[in-house]
């Protein structure tokens, strides 16, 4: 079962900043980057179990191609988008929305 998924107000703004970012390097990468973000979202809807939790409860999904991860809370009833997250900021940032 695909659980349904929300997007934090600050992951969904930093997955649009991102793919406007790599669109304007080169056409259709945003694009590109749209749908990887969109296929690790939904490998953590349909089995967030599988990901390991780093903390408090938030697991991660890796993007292929490109250095970002989705964090993820898996509640009873959908998951949370907590970032999409650039590997080389400081994860102190997403941490305090866990």
């Amino acid at each position: 079962m695909t659980l349904p998924v929300a997007f934090h107000r600050a992951a969904r703004a930093e997955f649009i900043e991102a793919a406007a970012w790599y669109e304007a390097k080169r056409m259709d990468l945003g694009v590109a980057f749209i749908a990887e973000i969109d296929r690790c979202v939904a490998l953590a809807a349909e089995q967030p179990q599988l990901h390991a939790v780093l903390h408090k409860g938030v697991r991660r999904v890796t993007a292929e191609h490109f250095p970002y991860s989705v964090y993820f809370r898996a509640e009873a009833e959908r998951i949370v988008v907590l970032a999409v997250f650039h590997g080389r900021r400081d994860p102190a940032i997403w941490r305090h929305r866990a």
